[in-house]
């Protein structure tokens, strides 16, 4: 856009425009500078873009949790009635589920929330949204929920700090536990996200997460997989993070 307005606005070459067009052009130009603003930052009126996350300068896993509710409930049923989210801009997931018919849905945010916006600390004035470190254990009883969903949270904790944390969120979850993970080779947390999250992402591969949940004990929800998968095929959604299924403990 910016070369063309040289191109045509200068007057050169011989060619030269009335006063009406000059007008007309400086219009556009102040047009879309302004709807180029908009939809970098996602305003209303182009339906709240986020295609670029506050999470890791790319594409979160929590968005993704938000893209994959309508297949969770296809492949989890009931227990999609109560659920708690665990991840950044757990907010959005929690509000999201809230709108689903007989659905309660909590959610912990691992991270500062002193940028979140007005709807978000409303959540957390209602206790539907925590602020909690997730290195600890929560303050829920066991099997509190029947489905615990955790997005892009796990990519940020080192494996000592993975030993604690993975096993207290199959703790709580009485049907089992979803998490969406980043894969390898994405882009790595800025560097004001490090000063956020405490260190880069580190994103590992479906064979190391196999692995570790099976060093760990944990054991993969094959019937949940399955009809994930089906229910995927069927609504033509295809995942852009890693989805691991797992089992709570009995």
């Amino acid at each position: 856009m910016t070369r063309r307005t040289r191109r045509y606005g200068d007057g050169g070459g011989g060619v030269h425009f009335s006063h009406s067009n000059s007008r007309s052009s400086i219009l556009l130009i102040v047009l879309g500078t302004l709807l180029l603003v908009a939809y970098l930052h996602g305003g209303s009126g182009f339906g709240g873009i986020r295609d670029i996350s506050r999470v890791e300068g790319d594409f979160s896993c929590t968005l993704e949790v938000e893209r994959a509710i309508p297949v969770l409930k296809e492949a989890y049923g009931d227990s999609m009635h109560k659920v708690l989210h665990i991840g950044p801009d757990t907010c959005s997931v929690a509000s999201k589920l809230l709108k689903e018919d007989a659905t309660e849905a909590w959610g912990v945010e691992p991270y500062d929330i002193e940028d979140a916006d007005t709807k978000c600390k409303g959540l957390v004035r209602k206790g539907i949204v925590r602020v909690a470190d997730i290195k600890f254990p929560l303050s829920y009883r066991p099997k509190s929920f029947p489905l615990v969903i955790v997005s892009d949270a796990l990519d940020y904790l080192t494996l000592k700090y993975l030993n604690k944390t993975l096993p207290d969120l199959v703790r709580v979850s009485a049907e089992g536990l979803v998490v969406f993970t980043g894969t390898p080779g994405r882009k790595i947390a800025k560097v004001t996200e490090v000063s956020k999250f405490g260190r880069a992402a580190k994103f590992r591969s479906s064979t190391w997460w196999v692995r570790y949940f099976g060093q760990t004990n944990l054991e993969e929800n094959g019937a949940a997989a399955k009809k994930f998968e089906q229910a995927s095929t069927k609504t033509s959604y295809t995942p852009s993070c890693q989805i691991f299924h797992l089992k709570s403990l009995h």
